[in-house]
């Protein structure tokens, strides 16, 4: 996962900006989609978190800013912005905390 810090991606967005989780009681506050054609430790796509805009979108494309690296689950997660340098490692953790929460996790930045 560690390539993708400060490349630029394109993001498919299946839970855009409000929207709700399929199974879970979850609102997303933020844009959250995957890189199609990629393959992540639980063997989907690349899920990313969008930060950074403020409206729900279908795709988005930005940098890797981050990595959110789980430690009791098998798939890290991408954090993208517009930006490099926007956002420091306590802010996209207060981001992010709407699902991160669940997880044991650490935040590795560009």
């Amino acid at each position: 996962m560690e390539k993708y810090l400060g490349k630029i991606v394109n993001v498919k967005i299946d839970r855009p900006l409000g929207s709700k989780h399929p199974n879970h009681n979850l609102i997303y506050p933020i844009n959250y989609g995957y890189i199609p054609n990629t393959i992540s430790g639980d063997n989907e796509e690349i899920d990313a978190y969008i930060i950074g805009e403020f409206v729900p979108v279908n795709t988005y494309e930005g940098y890797v800013i981050a990595i959110i690296k789980r430690e009791n689950d098998n798939e890290d997660k991408l954090v993208v912005c517009k930006e490099l340098n926007k956002y420091n490692k306590e802010q996209v953790k207060a981001l992010v905390e709407f699902q991160e929460r669940f997880f044991k996790s650490n935040i590795k930045m560009y």
